[in-house]
């Protein structure tokens, strides 16, 4: 296995949910830290709990939509850690509409942030990581990547596109240091699933306890996967250099094969 001590990781929607989970497991596992997002204060403080766990931290706004904010952004974390080695694009939005009443901009939206931002922050990042050797590329994308949801159209052909990138990452990179993995989680406990809870209720008039019975239907065992579930297997391909172009599922059994 590789190490994961004194590497650099930054993670992008890191100040909750699976982001928060994956950055603190990457700097309990010995990395340093970087997270990015637009709420500051929420990434402030997950940088300070990566401080108090023994790991050099930074945190910085960034913009998903925002093309130079992407550009910039791994000058920004070398020039307080050090060079981006492992990338963890977490970073997403979602949005629901049946197909007939899914407009150009929420379309294009989610297709932005999902799919063309992870595409451009990767590339910006993989000189460093091709010339050092050494890369470790996580996209967090879902299991609506590998199947069809209804009234959510463009955010999973974002999650497919985004399962397709790191697939064609993968076999570019292999011979060069780098592995490049897709996580796929299922409805997880985070504020992305409240919201989704609060749309249906709104579109629906059902109850959120109905709304959220009729989510976890898919499931097997019946709840919401965990923040801390997703992370550990992120920690896992980082420090497996077998583990490349692989979509993990992290479901309950939602999807199997």
């Amino acid at each position: 296995m590789d190490r994961i001590t004194g590497r650099v990781a930054l993670v992008t929607g890191g100040g909750r949910g699976i982001g928060r989970a994956i950055a603190l497991a990457l700097a309990r596992a010995g990395a340093d830290v970087a997270v990015a997002a637009r709420t500051v204060p929420e990434i402030e403080e997950v940088a300070a709990e990566i401080v108090e766990l023994g790991r050099r931290a930074h945190f910085f706004p960034l913009d998903m939509n925002h093309r130079p904010s992407i550009a910039r952004a791994p000058a920004e974390v070398e020039q307080a850690l050090g060079p981006v080695e492992i990338l963890v694009n977490n970073a997403g939005m979602d949005a629901s509409a049946p197909v007939h009443r899914t407009d150009d901009a929420l379309w294009d939206g989610v297709l932005a942030v999902n799919l063309t931002a992870p595409f451009l922050l990767t590339r910006a990042c993989l000189g460093s990581m091709y010339g050092r050797g050494w890369g470790r590329v996580i996209n967090v994308a879902s299991v609506a990547g590998k199947t069809g949801t209804p009234y959510r159209s463009a955010y999973s052909a974002s999650k497919h596109g985004l399962v397709g990138f790191t697939r064609c990452l993968a076999l570019e990179g292999v011979k060069k240091g780098l592995t490049a993995n897709a996580i796929c989680p299922g409805w997880t406990d985070t504020q992305m699933m409240d919201e989704a809870v609060e749309r249906a209720v709104k579109a629906t008039g059902r109850t959120a306890e109905e709304v959220l019975a009729a989510i976890l239907r898919s499931s097997p065992r019946g709840k919401p996967v965990l923040p801390e579930e997703v992370a550990e297997v992120a920690v896992l391909l980082v420090r497996n250099p077998a583990i490349t172009g692989q979509s993990i599922q992290v479901d309950g059994g939602e999807l199997m094969g």
